[in-house]
């Protein structure tokens, strides 16, 4: 049986030498046992990117977009620009592989490899996702946090990486244990200078005045790939959609909220630092409707 799914690339990027010139593009390997050396950049300073990509009844989901913010996110980290036949090959593989399950989740990973040794390790994981039926039908409580940056961070301080996808995560993990021990499931970064930006592992949409809006996404944020296609969602129903600088007031003002991400969708939000919030269960349920039934 075939619960977990680990194809390691041979040479994740074209401008690399691959690691074994007799191999094949990916080999299968046990996902248990060890893989990765211990000097490999990724695991000691968290040098490389990732994506995590929905997979429904073996179909990966928005899989080019995931792809293309892959590479946007390698560039900004000056990592040698990823095989996208390669990994959409192994993506690909990795679904077939896996058992089948109505919801599962596939990670690409890419590191800089181990230094010195200009071959960037790449992987491709693959398992069943959690049941998330409880965030997508009775919401989740969120708290609003300081991210410690200005607004305008990515434009000022560009070696920040704010925007990419990186391995970096430990801030992240930090804010979501903080937000536990305040009773809440997930925490909403905010600016030093008064703007929400995101979730630990997710975008803002907020319904205002019958229009969906999210943060815009040149703040230092990362640009979402399920947002995206709650947009088109929104476009589909006849809602009007835009990208706009985001307060703690217009949190208050919102007519509903989400926190939307692949792997979780589109999850109600039922309070705001121990506010209540309205919810809209209906456009929700018809939102992770639509967001399920995406093609790659």
């Amino acid at each position: 049986m075939t619960t977990t799914v680990l194809a390691v690339l041979n040479q994740p990027s074209r401008a690399a030498e691959p690691h074994d010139p007799q191999a094949d593009a990916f080999t299968w390997a046990a996902p248990l046992e060890e893989h990765v050396q211990v000097q490999d950049l990724g695991v000691i300073r968290g040098d490389g990117v990732f994506e995590t990509i929905t997979v429904v009844d073996g179909r990966p989901q928005a899989l080019e977009a995931h792809l293309a913010r892959f590479v946007r996110s390698a560039a900004m980290l000056d990592l040698p620009e990823p095989d996208l036949d390669a990994w959409r090959r192994a993506v690909e593989a990795a679904c077939a592989e896996l058992d089948p399950v109505r919801e599962a989740a596939v990670k690409t990973v890419m590191t800089r490899g181990v230094e010195g040794s200009e071959r960037p390790t790449g992987w491709v994981y693959a398992s069943p996702s959690a049941d998330q039926t409880p965030a997508r039908t009775e919401g989740i409580a969120v708290v609003t946090l300081d991210r410690g940056y200005r607004h305008d961070v990515e434009r000022t301080s560009p070696w920040l990486l704010q925007g990419a996808k990186t391995l970096s995560y430990a801030v992240n993990m930090a804010a979501l244990r903080e937000a536990t021990r305040r009773g809440a499931d997930d925490a909403l970064f905010v600016s030093t200078d008064g703007y929400v930006l995101e979730g630990t592992r997710a975008n803002l949409v907020m319904a205002v005045g019958g229009r969906f809006v999210t943060p815009r996404t040149d703040i230092g944020i990362l640009a979402g790939t399920t947002q995206a296609d709650v947009f088109r969602f929104a476009e589909q129903e006849g809602i009007a959609t835009s990208y706009e600088l985001v307060t703690r007031q217009d949190l208050r003002a919102a007519d509903a909220l989400w926190l939307v991400s692949s792997v979780r969708q589109a999850a109600p939000i039922r309070s705001v630092d121990g506010t209540p919030q309205a919810m809209d269960l209906d456009l929700t349920e018809r939102m992770n409707d639509f967001l399920l039934a995406r093609e790659a």
